[in-house]
């Protein structure tokens, strides 16, 4: 990949574009059954270009309670495009038409007006949950019925497409705009891809650029998400089933609990008689594992391409060791 990086031919991507730049773009919007597509520097802000264009100051976008955009973003969609989020409650981060409609404003004077929906798939905080094409477009059509937009955050969308064998476009085809990231399973060191049709991606393209995502000889970074989607997108199932053995040596200690993950995230549950997951968290690290917090009773481990069968067994000992040790600061210690 660095490689590719230091070979790349580049040219200026704001005057009059770079080469490698509009490889890569023509290669995802293809992959995505999109018009067009962009590069950003980053999926966050590729996420609220697309609210941006697609959502009016003053209203409304419906997403799970847990979703990205809403979580995750630095209130972003208020601060730039003042736009309010309403977060729905759903099971395991998966939303479905039914919860959709039923969040959808009604037209009054006294109400905010909804004018977009944001997906994500995988979801993040879901562990890696899988939205299927089927319900995602039973979404869209309720949207389309009130002449709503849809976004969809598709960072690890790689991954719902590994998983379960649909391609790409089965997704992104039926919503607006699409975001997949390039440097999270994929592995390049930076950068997303927006998608739409070429109306959208023109003003998101004048969105980019005021949100100071302008990059001129941006090729040296197109270059390794051209090398990924060459080299990197087959060895996503294998990410999956490291996980899948990591939460099955997680959830066989005990104190411990993990969800057989639908993709690469693994979330584990650790029981409030033993410690808090902070403290587990610090144990895993001073082993040489890292892992983030996901509530006072949860920790999340994402594999990737860097994580290989002795590493997903070495997390497995320093989990077994850290469990079997007393926690500083609890009783028995």
């Amino acid at each position: 990949m660095r490689r590719s990086m230091a070979e790349a031919e580049v040219g200026d991507d704001v005057l009059d574009h770079d080469p490698t730049v509009a490889r890569l773009e023509e290669r995802v919007a293809g992959l995505l059954g999109q018009e067009r597509a962009l590069f950003f520097p980053s999926g966050i802000m590729a996420n609220q270009t697309a609210v941006l264009v697609l959502a009016d100051p003053g209203t409304e976008a419906v997403i799970e309670a847990n979703g990205h955009i809403l979580a995750y973003e630095e209130a972003a969609a208020a601060a730039w495009a003042g736009v309010q989020l309403r977060a729905v409650p759903s099971s395991g981060g998966l939303l479905t038409a039914e919860l959709v409609a039923a969040h959808i404003r009604p037209d009054s004077p006294y109400l905010p007006r909804t004018s977009l929906v944001c997906l994500e798939n995988t979801h993040n905080h879901g562990g890696g949950a899988v939205l299927p094409p089927a319900d995602l477009s039973r979404i869209v059509d309720v949207a389309r019925e009130r002449g709503i937009a849809v976004h969809l955050d598709g960072a690890r969308l790689w991954n719902a497409a590994a998983a379960t064998g649909e391609g790409l476009s089965a997704w992104s085809e039926p919503v607006d705009t699409v975001m997949v990231s390039l440097s999270k399973g994929l592995g390049a060191p930076v950068g997303s891809v927006l998608a739409g049709s070429d109306r959208t991606m023109e003003r998101a393209w004048r969105i980019r650029r005021r949100l100071g995502g302008g990059m001129r000889q941006s090729g040296i970074l197109a270059a390794a998400g051209l090398h990924a989607l060459d080299h990197h997108l087959a060895a996503l199932a294998e990410d999956h089933r490291r996980a899948r053995d990591l939460a099955a040596a997680a959830d066989a200690i005990d104190g411990l609990a993990a969800v057989v993950p639908a993709t690469n995230i693994v979330m584990i549950d650790v029981s409030p008689q033993i410690a808090p997951a902070m403290r587990l968290m610090e144990a895993l690290e001073a082993r040489g594992v890292r892992t983030v917090p996901f509530g006072p009773g949860r920790l999340r481990a994402v594999t990737h391409r860097d994580v290989d069968d002795a590493g997903i067994r070495r997390a497995a000992e320093a989990l077994e060791d850290a469990m079997g040790r007393p926690f500083p600061g609890t009783r028995g210690a």
